[in-house]
């Protein structure tokens, strides 16, 4: 009967090690399904920041690009002034040719013959005749050289306008990119937040299955107690009701009862504990910024020494590239670079005044009224505030 007990004992302890086993594997599958919600919320995330620094990258880009258009605008203006300018100056020389056509076809050839006979001698004869024919001469030139004017700046206008159509239309694609990449990174940000919902169920899940787990296995540990306890008590009872000589064998079965008890919650504890800057002044930079300022500024010293003065903060400035040379022909910024006008003055050389501004300018001069801006534009064509020097409206920042 003893013998019985005690491997009915033995049966029930080995069934709650059993079940101990098998809710202790349970937790594989909930925790490769966090694992996976977690690499996917990483992924999701490393995505988000690439998509939010290529918004960055383009919102710098469409920035730079406005900047030009402006830039651009500005000059287009400008130089639909200039055209004015040469056109009137052309139409008025025009006149003023045929004034003298007319002058010389209506009383020319009595005057003429007249200032030819009145020579006193043959060299002097010679020289009446070499005036006539360079009074002619000087206006065909003239005219010739206004059209040239008229022409070089009508080509300077067509340029920029291809340039400014050339700007907007990258400005619309960068647009584009950037409306697209905003798109991308708000649909990023709702599969990142139903993973992160999604996960945070998983967890939620988890704990609560942990939870009812380990009271399972504390019930079924508090189960097998109890029944070590009952059998280990009938187990008494029956040796107590034996023969008076007792049995001894009867004590030490109670004895592995109890051990058997201690060891299956020993178990059921270790099972719950799984659970558990600076600049550079060249020498020929003389020259270069003193035909940048020709091209710049209206003829006389405070036009330009402030256009200088721009130019020379940006040098100074870690913001800009620092030399005269880098600055002027940084992408974008002066117009008379990429139109021709910059090169045609280097060809040409630049005036004396030119020189002597751009040299006070390299040996520290400054406009004062100008002295922290580092933009200007062409003034009649902005509404930008600033201080107005010549036909250029200077400001500190764009």
């Amino acid at each position: 009967m003893a013998f019985y007990k005690k491997s009915k004992l033995h049966t029930g302890t080995a069934l709650i090690c059993s079940l101990a086993i098998v809710f202790s594997a349970l937790p594989v599958y909930a925790t490769d399904t966090i694992d996976n919600l977690q690499n996917q919320t990483s992924a999701l995330e490393n995505e988000l920041k690439g998509i939010n620094q290529d918004i960055l990258t383009l919102s710098e880009k469409i920035s730079d690009t406005e900047m030009q258009v402006e830039i651009l605008n500005s000059d287009i203006d400008k130089t639909q002034d200039d055209l004015e300018k040469a056109q009137k100056n052309e139409d008025q020389q025009y006149e003023d040719m045929k004034s003298r056509i007319k002058y010389m076809y209506e009383h020319g050839s009595a005057t003429m013959l007249e200032m030819l006979f009145s020579a006193e001698n043959m060299s002097d004869f010679l020289n009446k005749a070499d005036f006539i024919e360079n009074l002619s001469n000087y206006d065909r030139k003239a005219l010739n050289n206004l059209k040239d004017v008229h022409q070089q700046i009508a080509d300077q206008k067509a340029d920029l306008e291809a340039q400014q159509d050339s700007m907007k239309d990258l400005q619309n694609q960068l647009q584009t990119q950037q409306t697209q990449l905003q798109a991308k990174a708000a649909a990023t940000s709702t599969d990142l937040n139903e993973v992160n919902a999604k996960l945070q169920k998983a967890k939620e899940e988890e704990a609560a299955r942990q939870a009812e787990e380990a009271r399972k296995q504390a019930e079924a540990a508090a189960k097998a107690e109890a029944a070590a306890k009952a059998e280990a008590s009938a187990s008494t009872n029956n040796t107590n009701t034996s023969s008076s000589s007792g049995n001894s064998g009867n004590s030490g079965n109670s004895g592995n009862s109890g051990n058997s008890g201690s060891s299956s919650s020993g178990s059921s504890s270790s099972s719950g504990g799984s659970n558990s800057s600076g600049s550079a002044i060249a020498s020929d930079d003389l020259t270069l910024l003193a035909a940048i300022l020709q091209c710049e500024a209206h003829y006389d010293y405070d036009s330009m020494l402030a256009v200088a003065t721009v130019i020379m903060n940006r040098v100074y400035s870690s913001r800009f590239p620092n030399s005269i040379h880098d600055v002027i022909y940084a992408k974008g910024q002066f117009a008379p670079v990429w139109t021709g006008s910059l090169d045609r003055v280097l060809k040409q050389g630049p005036r004396s005044l030119s020189i002597q501004v751009a040299q006070d300018a390299i040996n520290g001069a400054r406009l004062a009224s100008v002295a922290d801006c580092y933009y200007f534009l062409y003034a009649p064509s902005t509404s930008r505030t600033g201080v107005v020097i010549g036909d250029n409206v200077f400001f500190t920042s764009w």
